[in-house]
């Protein structure tokens, strides 16, 4: 069936501009010229998707925008803000709009929004059904969707259904190991840009000198280095999602940048002078929170603002506790797919009930490291108390003093032993406790890194 679209704008030449470029497109258009006339024609027909103006004789087109999403959620409306009027577009994204384009309108953006659009699937999709996909490699993408039944996670779930709806910014906030990644993941892939490219990038973990090239792009003999044109991670993400992971840790001068990305929806690599137009949803994700860094003058005002259109809170274990048997026994389920064990342990309901109340610090990613290591520790394929070893007895460092001067029990094998120990946490606490990559950076193999990590007791 042709897709049907209402455009709503008081000015004839642009109605009729509008009109003739999305007929071209092969779709059926109706226009208004007020709110009036929008209302009756949203009464007597069905649309796939609006396009109205701000300013109107009748009225603000953001009130238009508040009743379509209340009355008819499942049409995406897209608004015509005045060029520069960022508040409006931030605005009209809070209070339910699919996307904005500003005047003069580029016809070529406003064509891929359309189309973006009309790709939103009619139906809200079963989320409790993809939560648990439970067959996916576990070292290959981690937590594919989020699991368990807690008031919490289903009021996020909730909250992820709506916001794969629109193309409004969002940002995440939750404490480390809560699963922002695997939100924002959620969101690309139950919205209109699925079949587009998700690019993650983690911003604490680009060196601030190489950022703009990794961001932008650079063009070949644009400096130093430059053997080749290289395509930046907007390009990489153009006509999907590009997620800044740890958003908090770009440095000012960058956060400029972006803001003028984000509002200009083009990127100028190194050693180019024309900027190359990008279609790109951010969505933003921080385990610190930014207000108090906006405050300190550490993180713009203004890109805040673009950032931070909708926050989306994920929920810490602690605030989930009943989903904590569900969550262990798909983890030992992927864990032993993952380690090629025969079979996944059981957990004793005393093992059960410890990880209940234990309290995690590191969330989700704390839980999965315990699962690790008890399955390691384990006997008789049965996952007891002991074996989870959550009581850990903290050991200060021992001091570098000379060797003559230790005590006499301090051998030199034992003196290895605690640098090698030392070794191991650094590492895992430099890649913020990822098991693959602290290997990877120690040069040793997966398997030699677990078997180290249960010989020195290391959680």
């Amino acid at each position: 069936m042709q897709n049907h679209v209402l455009v709503i704008d008081d000015e004839p030449d642009i109605r009729e501009l509008l009109d003739l470029t999305l007929s071209r497109m092969g779709l059926r258009v109706t226009t208004a010229e007020d709110l009036g006339a929008a209302r009756r024609a949203l009464a007597e027909e069905s649309f796939s998707f609006c396009l109205t103006d701000m300013r109107l004789p009748d009225g603000n087109g953001l009130d238009l925008v508040a009743e379509i999403a209340e009355k008819y959620p499942q049409l995406p409306t897209a608004v015509i803000t005045a060029h520069g009027k960022v508040e409006d577009a931030v605005l009209a994204l809070k209070i339910g709009a699919f996307d904005f384009v500003s005047k003069p309108v580029d016809l070529s953006i406003l064509r891929k929004l359309v189309s973006t659009g009309l790709k939103l699937r009619k139906d809200e999709p079963d989320l409790d059904a993809l939560a648990v996909e439970e067959d996916s490699p576990f070292i290959k993408s981690g937590l594919d969707r989020l699991t368990g039944q807690s008031e919490a996670i289903q009021k996020c779930k909730s909250m992820i259904n709506k916001l794969a709806r629109s193309q409004a910014p969002v940002m995440i906030s939750g404490q480390s190991g809560s699963g922002k990644e695997l939100a924002a993941r959620m969101i690309h892939d139950l919205g209109p840009r699925a079949d587009q490219p998700f690019v993650p990038v983690n911003c604490g973990a680009i060196p601030t000198e190489l950022m703009e090239s990794e961001f932008f792009g650079h063009l070949k003999g644009s400096f130093t280095g430059a053997g080749t044109d290289k395509e930046g991670l907007f390009q990489a993400a153009d006509g999907g999602t590009l997620l800044l992971d740890e958003v908090a840790d770009l440095p000012l001068h960058m956060q400029v940048k972006l803001l003028r990305v984000i509002q200009e929806k083009a990127v100028l690599p190194i050693g180019a002078r024309k900027e190359i137009p990008v279609d790109v949803r951010i969505l933003s994700a921080s385990h610190q929170v930014l207000r108090p860094l906006v405050e300190e003058g550490k993180f713009r005002s203004d890109l805040f603002f673009r950032l931070n259109v909708i926050e989306l809170p994920m929920p810490g274990l602690g605030d989930r506790r009943d989903d904590i048997a569900q969550l262990a026994n798909r983890f030992l389920k992927e864990i032993s797919e993952q380690w090629e064990e025969k079979s996944a342990p059981v957990i004793s309901p005393a093992a059960m009930q410890a990880l209940e109340h234990h309290n995690y610090t590191g969330n989700v990613r704390e839980l999965i490291n315990i699962l690790q290591r008890a399955i390691t520790m384990c006997e008789d394929n049965t996952i007891n108390v002991d074996d989870l070893m959550l009581e850990q007895v903290t050991v200060n460092e021992p001091e570098q003093q000379p060797l003559s001067d230790r005590d006499d029990e301090q051998t030199l094998d034992t003196y290895i032993e605690d640098i090698e120990k030392k070794m191991l946490e650094d590492a895992l606490e430099k890649t913020r406790y990822n098991k693959t990559r602290a290997a990877e950076l120690l040069g040793i193999s997966f398997r030699s890194f677990r078997y180290k990590l249960k010989k020195f007791d290391i959680e």
